[in-house]
């Protein structure tokens, strides 16, 4: 049974920083697109940053330069590292996993349950 489980959430101040795991579990996740979401209290779910095959990776244009996907196949383990954080990149963060690897998938099967990252101002 494939499992995603994010860590690393938190309260920080604005300006501070975090850093976001995802263990990911139940197969081999090296050749999978995989990506974190945000959803902030009465919006949609949104992309925030993905990787997949080749190193690509894709960053929602609000946190270009401050946010970095990573990944550690041999750990089967995607991270987040998130930087300069504002008040509005408030929400829960939800790791999320799909076997097509070869871009960013149009839909995501598999999903961590979140975790929730609040920034004070």
């Amino acid at each position: 049974q494939v499992q995603l489980v994010e860590s690393g959430g938190g309260l920080v101040q604005a300006g501070g920083s975090l850093r976001l795991s995802c263990a990911a579990s139940g197969r081999t996740f090296n050749n999978y697109a995989m990506g974190w979401f945000l959803q902030a209290p009465g919006k949609e779910r949104e992309l925030v940053a993905a990787t997949w095959s080749g190193g690509r990776s894709y960053y929602k244009d609000s946190v270009k330069g401050r946010f970095t996907i990573s990944r550690d196949n041999a750990k089967n383990t995607v991270y987040l590292q998130m930087n300069s954080l504002k008040p509005e990149d408030t929400a829960v963060y939800y790791c999320t996993a799909d076997s097509s690897g070869g871009g960013i998938p149009l839909t995501w099967r598999y999903w961590g349950q979140g975790t929730q990252v609040t920034v004070s101002s």
